[in-house]
């Protein structure tokens, strides 16, 4: 019985450092960097027409600023139309649309009567645009000059069908958990530009902003979260190419309170499990890229709560034989109480608001699993509390 729990033990922890440290390593080190292409559009070129979607819901403090930054660009104006599905909103959000309405003609809004959800809003929007390109992208995300050409500059290469953008978190201070985020997002933005130099694919859009051909975007299921990665999964399931551009930068604010990136991780954990089950043959065979990419970037992550559960369980049996895996059951059981800790008294070494916050986040993990287990009857959401 010992030689099994301790070999749970260890498989378990090489899994979590496989999805956590392993590949990432594995990735940045060994994936050369691409050669420019050469296949891409230039401004001087015949540029298709785009159509940015976004879906908003009670975005009064960021819409106004976000309609500016997609019209203040270097792409020609006459080939850009934005289309806003307000999601019922009931603050100023519909009024601030009109009023840039009377100013700028290729700004279209679309009223819902009820809550509808973001992925049903985006697919309708889908319908009703007849650009040849879509940029799906978030109220709160803020455009670059350069951004919209960036991105559609690749759709020259007809193996392209998807392109994803730089997103750099933004926030005023490193208050609560902004500074892990903006961490976290530097550090998966580098892995997702390595997967795209060594296999050409992502394994996963950013949902902020990312863009795709009309003709490859699949309307989201009912009740599906997380619509950026199963779009992302489904144009790689067709064999077409995933790209992401550095230079196409835009910021998007970052969360700085735990609780409410407690309550996106649960969201974001219910559609990973609904796209697992959906695109469960790209995990085999295993030696390709992409099941290699899908397994070790994204599944190992999703199962780590189970991981730190087995490692926990089986160091506590083991710990009535060996020293060893007594001193690692306490370890885990302290570091199990780091994020009480930190809301009782917050760490200031940034160590330790790193572990308070991995356990934090992957117990809103396995709640999102319990949920998805029990069973998803709607998918509309509540928009992460701006800090502007």
């Amino acid at each position: 019985m010992t030689n099994c729990l301790i070999i749970l033990f260890f498989i378990s922890a090489f899994f979590i450092l496989q999805t956590y440290l392993f590949y990432p390593l594995w990735m940045l080190t060994f994936s050369k960097e691409k050669k420019n292409e050469t296949d891409v559009y230039t401004l001087n070129d015949e540029l298709p027409e785009v159509a940015i979607l976004i879906a908003a819901y009670n975005e009064e403090k960021v819409i106004g600023e976000k309609i500016h930054s997609v019209l203040k660009t270097t792409y020609p104006i006459s080939k850009i139309t934005i289309y806003i599905g307000s999601d019922a909103s009931t603050d100023n959000t519909n009024q601030i649309i009109h009023d840039l309405q009377k100013q700028f003609k290729n700004i279209k809004l679309i009223n819902f009567a009820g809550r509808t959800g973001k992925a049903n809003i985006i697919n309708s929007l889908s319908v009703t645009a007849t650009q040849e390109v879509f940029i799906l992208t978030d109220a709160n995300v803020i455009f670059k000059e350069d951004t919209i050409f960036n991105l559609i500059r690749h759709f020259k290469n007809q193996t392209n069908a998807l392109v994803c953008s730089n997103i750099i978190k933004v926030s005023d201070s490193d208050l609560g958990i902004a500074k892990q985020e903006k961490s976290y997002i530097v550090i998966e933005n580098k892995i997702k530009y390595a997967e795209y130099k060594r296999w050409n694919i992502v394994m996963g859009a950013e949902g902020g902003c990312y863009a795709i051909r009309k003709n490859y975007y699949s309307p989201v299921p009912k009740n599906f979260f997380m619509d950026d990665f199963y779009i992302t999964l489904n144009v790689i399931e067709k064999g077409k190419h995933v790209v992401f551009d550095k230079d196409a930068v835009c910021f998007e604010d970052v969360p700085t309170q735990a609780k409410e990136e407690f309550k996106r991780k649960i969201r974001i954990s219910i559609g990973n499990f609904q796209n697992l089950f959906r695109y469960k043959k790209l995990l085999f065979p295993v030696w390709s890229g992409i099941a290699f990419s899908f397994w070790s970037h994204k599944v190992l992550r999703w199962l780590t709560p189970f991981f730190l559960i087995f490692c926990l369980i089986s160091s506590g049996v083991l710990a009535i034989y060996y020293y060893l895996f007594l001193a690692l059951f306490l370890i885990q059981v302290l570091f199990l109480l780091f994020p009480l800790i930190n809301m009782i008294s917050p760490f200031k070494l940034s160590l330790f608001k790193f572990i308070s916050h991995f356990y934090l986040m992957n117990l809103a993990l396995l709640k999102g699993f319990l949920m998805f287990v029990k069973g998803v009857e709607t998918s509309i959401w509540q928009p992460t509390k701006r800090n502007v």
